[in-house]
């Protein structure tokens, strides 16, 4: 039996404007400033990630780790406000995944509260089986780990699991996994994706089926 890893920010729900308006907020509350490109940086990496190597604007790890938290309770401020759109085609993509009983599970970067949002706001419960988030790994994407525990929560064979990814360093973490990556243009163009790795790459998740996935499973065995 195949199954579906899911990244979440970017593929399951729309939610750029949220992490970048978070981002701006706490740098202006604790008096930091974010360059240009930062957002584009440092989407779907870990939070600690960003403000220590890539933002420079600490080295106490305590301190990373209360900015990081902070944050995210801005984004769930901005959630709960204005709500968490899915991205166009998700909600159709996984309904029919679940209807057919193919296991599903979420494998992000995110907080575990973050998701818990969207999916009571989306109506998306029962849908997956379990999530590993940032508090479950100790090493971010393009490290596999995220992926590799996702797998272990649906009892699948690494090698017949579908990661859907926007990010390149997910893409990448998937193949490090032995996966098949699937890439969605959200947040970064085809040609980007196809050279990290993706078997496949898509506008919209409801461009896929089953016959399609049952395609690439067959082609890697080939």
């Amino acid at each position: 039996m195949i199954g579906g890893i899911f990244d979440w920010d970017g593929v399951v729900i729309d939610s750029a404007y949220h992490h970048e308006r978070s981002w701006e907020i706490l740098a202006k509350e604790i008096n930091r400033t974010l360059p240009a490109d930062h957002f584009e940086k440092g989407f779907g990496k870990r939070n600690e990630t960003i403000i220590g190597s890539m933002l420079g604007w600490s080295d106490d790890k305590s301190e990373i780790i209360n900015w990081g938290k902070r944050k995210e309770e801005i984004y769930r401020e901005i959630g709960i406000k204005g709500g968490i759109p899915l991205i166009d085609g998700s909600r159709n993509f996984i309904t029919e995944l679940h209807t057919h009983s193919i296991p599903l599970v979420i494998g992000t970067s995110t907080e575990r509260k973050n998701i818990e949002l969207a999916i009571e706001q989306n109506q998306l419960g029962g849908m997956f089986a379990g999530a590993v988030c940032s508090e479950d790994v100790s090493k971010g994407k393009p490290d596999p780990e995220v992926f590799l525990k996702a797998a272990q929560l649906i009892n699948t064979d690494p090698q017949l699991c579908f990661v859907f990814e926007d990010s390149t360093h997910g893409i990448e973490a998937a193949v490090h996994a032995k996966m098949i990556p699937i890439g969605i243009t959200s947040t970064n163009p085809k040609k980007e994706l196809l050279e990290k790795g993706a078997k496949l790459v898509v506008d919209r998740l409801d461009e896929i089926d089953l016959s399609i996935l049952e395609h690439l499973i067959k082609s890697r065995d080939r």
